[in-house]
């Protein structure tokens, strides 16, 4: 198989998933090789609930009302090691610790619903910095003026 086709799967599967429309993207601590910030059982329980939850809110997908998503990818480790599981929440580099079924449910409505941090579960706040980007030869922009445009 050529690059060229290739790369011609890859855009149609993105295309497919809508990883162009994607609005936040969420890391999860929750399958451990070796569990150290909570035990691997909880955090996958954690893991299915956030799932579950971004689906049946329909928050997981781009639809005709919400053209934009939320996307989740479930980590080994992000290297906290203590008070887990851990979220992240890009582009706004959100750290939760602790993060259980209500704090996820908290979460979802106050910060990715309600664009307000649950600064109980909050332990840092590290914004990504704008960067210029010239992806596949395409217009330049910085991450931050894609982030608006995709809004």
């Amino acid at each position: 198989m050529e690059e060229t086709d290739t790369r011609d799967i890859l855009r149609e599967n993105a295309a497919k998933l809508g990883l162009s429309q994607i609005q936040r993207h969420l890391f999860l601590c929750c399958d451990q090789t070796k569990p150290k910030c909570c035990d691997k059982q909880e955090g996958l329980e954690v893991w299915d609930y956030l799932k579950k939850r971004l689906s049946e809110l329909e928050l997981d997908r781009p639809s005709a009302n919400r053209p934009g998503c939320i996307f989740r990818t479930k980590a080994n480790c992000l290297r906290v090691c203590s008070q887990g599981p851990i979220l992240l929440v890009y582009p706004e580099g959100v750290w939760y610790g602790r993060v259980n079924k209500e704090a996820i449910e908290r979460i979802i409505k106050e910060h990715l619903i309600g664009n307000q941090i649950v600064t109980e579960n909050a332990f840092l706040c590290h914004d990504l910095p704008a960067i210029s980007l010239n992806c596949l030869g395409e217009e330049t922009e910085t991450i931050e003026e894609n982030r608006v445009k995709t809004s």
